[in-house]
């Protein structure tokens, strides 16, 4: 029997973020993947600012952006024309990066996923990851104390049983591990049958001089979107629905493609019926948008498209995938390790279930309004800024320290964030050791204590908590007497607090509690954020 204290099934996008933020936290992993390896098709291509952060989290940030740069331009946007060689129709995002220095320590970037995931399973595996491929999960049961599994490796046909403390099923959209669980889907299904053309033609022309990154298609012929190289000569291009979008056959373009059809509607696509199109590969999948009812059952979680399935429009698939992970495994490594309680872990789903289903309402809009503004829009939601999704999605749990007159909103504008509990630590620019850093940098594996410049006793008071809970955290001053400065003053400002004031910052860079000022009732107030960020009554 092998033994690991958490199990992931899938070694795609997620599974090896799983993986790679797992070994970072210091926990025993073992992902099995039944392909041979990682992904042959470019698939996800743009990666938001809060993935971005995710990856910087765990060192892998420098080398997905050096990566990135060698295929696609750092700072392309998002537009809709009829054509490549047509008129433009609409502009989503001018510039990719456009003001976003204020708000992320990061930049959003367009790559690869077939280019990605031998980066995370490269980092993973350095971390002390272990990654099985050929390997498929052919049965798992859970009791109290562990998911007990059973795999086979597809090359010899030898079955192996796997031990576990907890489960992650990365497994997809299908994912027979949710199915077994007996977990349902719900939201608006089915949108349309979908394939993804790739192909060669030199479209450099068509792109020279313009800020094109994700280029959407509208005409009478099709709709749907392109993802081009750096140098124009190859891509992929997504088609949604053909002709008439009235009836229903134009939704289900993956049942009647043929290499012939494929290579007429890329170049309906780049408006030249004289380019010379190589077709290379043709992949059918389904445009979905539901989300699980639940995220975990006793050890066992659902994560990426297990937990919420939706189309492409946005990019947020992948990244919310990732993000998942992000919130989860600082979580298993406090449990596994026995610093906190089983508990904690059941605010994974209190936490990401709402963004998951906001996040799939605002793909399912974004879908309507760009590819099928026809459909009947009884039940959509408004569209949501971009920013606002990507790093202003809120959480509240157990975990989280309450607000007072808090609302139902799932997210906030980070443009006005004052550091509330249960939102992403606001950006702002440090210096440690004389080095710019984000507060986002200080919390990457510790929970933070970060105290504004008159709230040094609360160094002390940390000290004992930790003695008695067991707990690392890190605690910063920001004083002249600390290795850490706020050279322009706004920590304060930044984070509605006063000069004695804190914030205590989860290793994802969640707020999980907030002073405003250093008294005693604050003090106490500490020791129980401190009990309830380790699932602790």
């Amino acid at each position: 029997m092998i033994q690991t204290d958490v199990l992931i099934v899938g070694g795609s996008l997620v599974g090896l973020s799983a993986a790679a933020m797992l070994a970072h936290h210091g926990v025993n992993c073992l992902s099995v993947e039944r392909h041979q390896g990682t992904a042959i098709h470019p698939r996800a291509g743009h990666f938001h600012l809060r993935t971005l952060e995710a990856f910087r989290a765990i060192g892998l940030e420098e080398a997905v952006r050096k990566s990135s740069e060698e295929q696609f331009d750092p700072d392309g946007g998002i537009s809709a024309v009829e054509s490549l060689a047509g008129k433009e129709i609409a502009q989503y995002i001018a510039n990719l990066n456009a003001g976003v220095e204020h708000y992320s320590p990061s930049r959003r970037l367009f790559m690869t996923q077939q280019s990605l995931e031998p980066l995370l399973r490269d980092h993973a595996q350095k971390l002390g990851a272990q990654l099985s491929y050929n390997t498929e999960l052919i049965d798992f049961s859970q009791d109290n104390e562990g998911v007990t599994a059973t795999v086979r490796y597809l090359d010899s046909g030898k079955e192996d049983t796997i031990r576990a403390k907890y489960m992650i099923a990365a497994d997809g959209n299908r994912s027979p591990v949710r199915h077994k669980l007996g977990i349902e889907m719900v939201g608006h299904g089915q949108l349309s049958h979908s394939v993804t053309i790739y192909f060669k033609a030199n479209c450099s022309r068509w792109l020279e001089g313009r800020n094109l990154g994700v280029i959407y298609v509208k005409n009478d012929k099709l709709r749907g979107f392109f993802r081009m190289v750096r140098s124009g000569e190859a891509g992929f291009l997504v088609v949604n629905t053909v002709g008439d979008v009235s009836k229903p056959q134009a939704h289900n373009i993956a049942d009647i493609i043929t290499p012939e059809l494929a290579e007429s509607l890329v170049r309906e696509g780049i408006g030249d019926a004289n380019v010379n199109i190589t077709i290379e590969d043709i992949a059918r999948w389904r445009a979905v948008a539901d989300v699980a009812c639940a995220f975990s059952s006793n050890r066992v979680f659902l994560a990426g498209d297990a937990a919420h399935i939706m189309p492409p429009t946005g990019g947020f698939g992948g990244n919310t995938g990732v993000q998942d992970m992000h919130n989860l495994c600082w979580k298993l490594a406090l449990v596994v390790k026995g610093i906190a309680a089983p508990s904690l872990l059941e605010t994974y789903d209190a936490e990401r279930r709402p963004v998951g289903a906001l996040t799939v309402e605002q793909a399912y809009t974004r879908y309507v309004l760009r590819i099928h503004p026809e459909r009947d829009r009884e039940g959509m939601q408004p569209l949501v800024d971009d920013l606002n999704m990507e790093i202003g999605y809120l959480y509240r749990s157990s975990a989280i320290a309450p607000v007072e007159n808090d609302h139902d909103l799932v997210y906030e504008d980070p443009r006005a964030a004052t550091g509330r509990p249960g939102s992403r630590a606001p950006h702002l620019l440090l210096k440690r050791d004389g080095k710019a850093c984000s507060v986002l940098d200080l919390a990457s594996k510790n929970h933070v204590l970060l105290c504004a410049s008159e709230g040094e006793d609360w160094r002390a008071i940390m000290q004992k908590l930790q003695a008695e809970l067991n707990l690392p955290v890190d605690v910063y001053a920001l004083n002249t007497k600390s290795t850490l400065a706020d050279p322009e003053n706004q920590f304060t400002t930044r984070y509605a607090i006063s000069n004695s004031g804190a914030v205590l910052i989860r290793p994802d860079g969640f707020i999980a509690w907030k002073a405003t000022s250093s008294d005693m009732t604050q003090h106490n107030a500490l020791k129980n954020a401190l009990h309830k960020t380790l699932g602790r009554r």
